[in-house]
């Protein structure tokens, strides 16, 4: 388990990091989220001992030293390949550092690209390689050496639908074989499909840390999703409604005033007839995101 204990970092007059604490248990997935300069690359290259930093980080109870950088898989948010190595040199150079020997490297290697289907062979050179493929290549090199501690900083960027498929099923497996992982993204529904926890910073402090579920629970159920043949302005018109969003064909968000009204509203809408929807539910990690970022400006 990795611990972070009253972790803060000052950059001049900047407080990257402010008294950050929370925990990434054995076997559990922790989605970082915050908008650009949050803190999360800062907590990164703490856990990393690229920076000096006042508090505690612990793996298993002991400091992060050179030998436990070894059981620790980092992607970085900045992409660092040697574009003029071929996919067998960048690999095997990347194991080595972590302490694996180039004759197992190269045995589990092909399964590796076949896993991340890379187009190209061993001998292709990274410069030859597509974006996402180079992408796929820097994965490769992040988890070949199964990492006890994995850290993805933006790991689907860049990535398409497939693509990122791919790279979700390689996090499941490392969970699966025991691996703790924590990564940042942009995309909420990342998070939704991935995480046990979400840690949320802002202006380099925690302000969410809990289950997708706790981390809804603190919010009021003030969004109702709704399928009907009222169209906006009808509906905006009814009582408790604050702001009516078309998602398609007869189907709308409505954003209202009180959580305890939605018995009120399904009885304006429905006249007693069946609705094929009517959803009332806590607002989306994305609405959440935005409310933490303006309430904590």
């Amino acid at each position: 388990m990795l611990h972070i204990e009253n972790v803060s970092k000052q950059f001049n007059d900047v407080n990257a990091l402010n008294n950050v604490s929370f925990d990434v248990p054995t076997g559990q997935i922790i989605g970082l989220i915050g908008q650009n300069g949050a803190g999360k690359s800062t907590t990164f290259h703490s856990i990393l001992n690229f920076i000096k930093y006042d508090g505690k980080i612990t793996l298993d109870n002991q400091p992060i030293d050179q030998n436990k950088l070894e059981v620790i898989g980092y992607l970085p948010e900045e992409r660092g390949l040697l574009t003029d190595l071929t996919i067998k040199e960048q690999v095997i150079y990347f194991a080595e550092l972590k302490g694996c020997s180039k004759k197992n490297i190269l045995k589990v290697l092909p399964d590796w690209m076949e896993k991340f289907e890379v187009k190209g062979n061993l001998k292709t050179k990274i410069k030859n390689l597509s974006k996402g493929n180079q992408q796929k290549v820097q994965l490769i090199c992040t988890l070949i050496h199964k990492p006890k501690f994995i850290i993805l900083d933006e790991p689907f960027s860049g990535l398409d639908p497939v693509n990122a498929d791919l790279l979700m099923q390689a996090i499941f497996e490392a969970k699966a074989d025991g691996a703790s992982i924590i990564f940042s993204s942009h995309n909420m529904a990342n998070f939704e499909e991935v995480c046990d926890n979400l840690v949320m910073l802002k202006n380099g402090r925690v302000v969410l840390n809990g289950t997708i579920e706790e981390v809804k629970g603190q919010f009021k159920k003030d969004h109702i999703y709704v399928k009907t043949p009222m169209d906006i302005e009808q509906l905006n018109n009814l009582k408790h409604i604050i702001h009516v969003s078309k998602i398609s064909s007869n189907r709308y968000l409505l954003k209202i005033d009180d959580e305890n009204a939605g018995r009120e509203i399904f009885n304006q809408i429905s006249h007693g007839e069946y609705l094929e929807e009517f959803s009332q539910q806590a607002p989306s990690l994305d609405d959440i995101f935005r409310r933490e970022v303006l309430n904590h400006e």
